[in-house]
């Protein structure tokens, strides 16, 4: 895989467009990221649950790691692109995308803040 083949692949989910992000690709959708490919387009990575994420680095850990830090224990997931499968990459972005549509089709709708009525003085 390359990276032109992680872009059509992520590019292919629906809502999906690509973005920047810290000065390399991002793939969101409802605005929020699902995918990036890394400066070095040598990697990309997947935003999968910690359960998808231990499902995929356990069956193809030459092609599959947590990301460093905090984001990989949330399920950040690092995608060797030379060492990946197509079949196993459009399953892997495919997760990621649905792990953002459905968080945000499950999201509660954001409250107004109630604004004071600004009542005049009478004199």
């Amino acid at each position: 895989m390359r990276e032109n083949d992680f872009r059509r692949i992520a590019l292919g989910m629906e809502g999906a467009v690509e973005g920047a992000h810290m000065g390399h690709p991002d793939f969101r959708v409802n605005n929020r990221i699902f995918a990036t490919l890394h400066h070095d387009r040598e990697f990309g990575m997947v935003n999968l649950t910690p359960d998808q994420q231990e499902q995929f680095t356990r069956a193809h850990p030459e092609a599959f790691a947590p990301e460093s830090g905090a984001w990989g224990r949330a399920g950040s997931t690092r995608v060797r692109l030379a060492l990946v499968h197509e079949e196993t990459l459009g399953e892997a972005v495919t997760l990621a995308w649905q792990n953002i549509v459905n968080k945000s089709a499950s999201a509660p709708a954001r409250k107004r803040s109630a604004r004071p009525v600004r009542r005049s003085r009478k004199r």
